[in-house]
């Protein structure tokens, strides 16, 4: 079953390699981003979490946990992890869970359609595409992102989407397209214009439905 945006992200408990994590949990009251990697020791993968270990800081800063997902144990995640060290320069210290099972892929329907799913699977069968969910501290899922394996994710447009989730996070705006933060965003609808230049001051009206205005301080 898909996972649709604001569903309850589906809860589990697995092996890490930082102990057994319990997601709801771990999560605790912050945000959250699920990857998933088809494989350890694949080429691919080895530059995406060299590129999740480089923005550690730019997560922090946003009180957001990154947590990965491979089809392997977490011994084998512990050997890859010193070669995404060496590669990114940087240390790969977020966890990354234990899917032997492909439990955690199913529950999140990251299987490509042709997976074949028997006990006689080979890696390769039973690779996940690369998908991405952010997650609220609500739990609920804010926003998702699917990539085949041939494709490797743009993670500049994984930090500026998690940028535009938080800065809307309650908030009635939206934000257009490119946006970057520092930029202005827009009203939502369910303000009129005399409701949204008390709260945002200023507004620049496009067109009766679209109006411009600064983005709120959170």
């Amino acid at each position: 079953m898909s996972i649709r945006i604001n569903d309850i992200a589906p809860d589990f408990t697995v092996e890490s390699t930082a102990g057994k994590l319990n997601l709801h949990q771990w999560i605790g009251s912050g945000y959250a981003i699920l990857f998933s990697h088809p494989k350890d020791f694949t080429p691919v993968c080895t530059t995406e979490f060299g590129a999740v270990a480089q923005l550690a800081p730019e997560f922090a800063k946003r009180n957001t946990k990154v947590l990965g997902v491979s089809v392997d144990n977490v011994e084998e995640h512990k050997k890859w992890k010193r070669d995404i060290e060496s590669f990114a320069g940087s240390p790969a210290d977020f966890p990354i869970i234990d899917d032997t099972s492909l439990h955690v892929s199913k529950l999140y329907d990251m299987l490509p359609a042709d997976a074949y799913l028997p006990d006689g699977r080979t890696p390769a069968d039973s690779a996940t595409v690369r998908t991405v969910f952010i997650i609220g501290p609500d739990k609920k899922v804010r926003l998702t992102m699917s990539y085949p394996m041939s494709v490797g994710r743009n993670f500049a447009e994984i930090l500026r989407a998690l940028d535009a989730v938080q800065a809307t996070d309650g908030v009635p705006i939206a934000t257009p397209a490119n946006w970057v933060p520092g930029q202005d965003v827009i009203v939502a609808l369910s303000l009129n214009d005399a409701q949204a230049k008390e709260k945002f001051g200023e507004i620049d009206v496009k067109l009766p439905y679209l109006r411009f205005a600064k983005a709120p301080k959170k």
